[in-house]
């Protein structure tokens, strides 16, 4: 007997009886049900072929290989396909990478920036304006060693090795303020580092060590490198030595506002390659194993890599590199000018004919750019031929160039292109290149000084004298408390008013020197004796 209803998960409403009689009437009506349907079905299929005949149809393709297959190769700058393989790239790389330790000693009986002539309750007061002076996050150590042995700030960080006679690129941020520099190789070879310049507004630094035979990383040209293409991270982040990690270009010509500096270029590569805290001064190459970036800082929320790490282009670290060697110090060429990356709001409020380029805002006194023809109100478009889009590849390019070289800047104005031969300036709005006195008197006390200016020793009510502008390790950090940014006005009893008397006096000296001078943000004379 056949039966059918519903049926509830636990109970039976109905049941239906059903006769054989009523079975045969039921599979004639079903038989004819399902003819008229397929009849249907036919003739709707006809009339939409009818309809649509003239239609063009799609043909859906699937890719046969497998991503990773794909994944496995890349293609060089020849249009060439080449496996895409890191080994070799890492290898070559890693023993070029060396690990930094910067160690700052302070004494344990005092605050590490106090000033000595300010009473203790007022001290605290001041003390957000001292941390200025010590750079970046360090973690603190308790040495163990003697009692009574100072402790000791330490920061770590990576450097990258640029010649076999053991010059080194690091970030200014890894080494300031640095008492003692260690480097150690990737072989494990420990060495004590000397600083031979810095340079804030691009926060590098290039320090050496005595050896010789050294591997090194020769420099790729930063206009070559394509937003999209491999790239390699080495460095040695959170205590993990001769890390290499692998990404690609995100973007180039970026600023992030990190750099203090009065004079700061930033004109970082972007690159999803992971850096963290530690790959600062590492490097950032390319599949051949060539330098194209310092890597030097992260964007993100919580201190660790979030997807964004940003690194001096190569370009610009080989100027600084050969400046510091040939000069002692950066040559700075300017353009004279305040600046603003045009977009489309900025288009539109200045009604400009373009949405590219950098708009020149004003002009600044005895400018370079005003002298050639430059004027407020033009876009800046090309520098030496080279497109720039952005205010960060504007400070890039001038950059390259130092004071008294001529470089050639298209602007728009008003929708025409027009061309001007600039010869640049340096920041003082003048062509002299800067000079730095490389006494070896100098590198002994571990200084950096210049004069100080007539406004400002006016302003401290002094005859003159010579402002501390860096500190390396050397005697002064050793057996003094001065601080950057102290003014000699005395050595010895004698008034100098420049570099060149106070390197003669040092010089002509043996035993103590006592140092007389002036700070500008504190009240009184200080004064700071060593040996030489």
């Amino acid at each position: 007997m056949l039966y059918e209803g519903v049926f509830p998960l636990r109970n039976i409403d109905f049941l239906y009886f059903i006769t054989p009689n009523d079975t045969i009437k039921m599979n004639k009506n079903l038989f004819y049900s399902g003819l008229i349907a397929i009849v249907i079905s036919l003739g709707s299929m006809g009339l939409f072929a009818s309809l649509y005949k003239n239609e063009k149809t799609i043909k859906v393709e699937h890719v046969q290989a497998t991503p990773a297959q794909r994944a496995l190769y890349s293609v060089d700058q020849d249009g060439n396909i080449v496996p895409l393989d890191f080994n070799q790239t890492a290898e070559k790389v890693l023993e070029t990478v060396v690990y930094i330790k910067s160690t700052q000693l302070y004494s344990a009986s005092s605050q590490p920036h106090s000033y000595p002539n300010i009473p203790a309750p007022f001290r605290d007061f001041f003390g957000e304006e001292f941390d200025s002076f010590f750079g970046p996050r360090f973690r603190f150590e308790t040495p163990r060693s003697a009692p009574g042995q100072s402790p000791a700030r330490v920061g770590t960080g990576s450097g990258v090795i640029i010649s076999e006679d053991g010059y080194i690129v690091t970030n200014n941020h890894v080494i300031a303020n640095a008492d003692d520099i260690e480097v150690t190789l990737h072989d494990n070879r420990n060495y004590k580092g000397t600083v031979i310049g810095t340079d804030p507004s691009t926060d590098l630094a290039l320090i050496q060590i005595k050896e010789k035979q050294l591997p090194k990383l020769a420099f790729r040209d930063a206009d070559d490198v394509k937003v999209g293409q491999w790239v390699l991270a080495v460095g040695n982040p959170m205590g993990l030595n001769s890390t290499v990690t692998a990404g690609i270009v995100s973007a180039k010509g970026r600023s992030i506002n990190i750099l203090k500096d009065k004079y700061a270029v930033e004109n970082f590569i972007q690159t999803d390659a992971a850096i963290n805290p530690g790959n600062s001064g590492g490097a950032l190459v390319d599949l051949d194993g060539s330098l194209i970036g310092i890597n030097t800082a992260i964007a993100s929320p919580t201190g660790t890599f979030a997807g964004y790490g940003f690194a001096v282009p190569s370009d610009i670290v080989e100027k600084v590199v050969r400046d510091l060697l040939e000069y002692g110090v950066v040559q700075r060429g300017v353009l004279g000018v305040m600046i603003r990356t045009v977009d489309g709001n900025l288009a539109k409020e200045k009604t400009l004919k373009i949405n590219q380029g950098v708009y020149v805002d004003s002009l600044l006194e005895n400018s370079a750019a005003a002298k050639s023809g430059i004027e407020s109100g033009d876009v800046i478009v090309k520098v030496n031929g080279k497109d720039i889009h952005t205010s960060a590849e504007l400070q890039g390019a001038i950059a390259q160039h130092r004071p008294g070289e001529e470089v050639t800047i298209e602007v728009n104005r008003g929708g025409r292109q027009m061309s001007f031969q600039v010869i640049l300036n340096n920041p003082e709005g003048n062509t002299s290149l800067a000079t730095k006195e490389k006494r070896e008197v100098l590198q002994l006390l571990g200084v950096e000084l210049e004069e100080v200016d007539k406004e400002l020793a006016k302003k401290l009510e002094i005859k003159g004298g010579v402002k501390v502008t860096e500190l390396f390790p050397g005697k002064l950090k050793r057996e003094t408390q001065i601080r950057k940014g102290f003014i000699i006005t005395k050595v010895d009893g004698k008034s100098i008013r420049n570099v060149e008397e106070v390197v003669k006096l040092l010089e002509e000296k043996k035993g103590g020197i006592m140092l007389e001078g002036v700070y500008e943000d504190a009240l009184g004379e200080f004064y700071y004796a060593f040996g030489l």
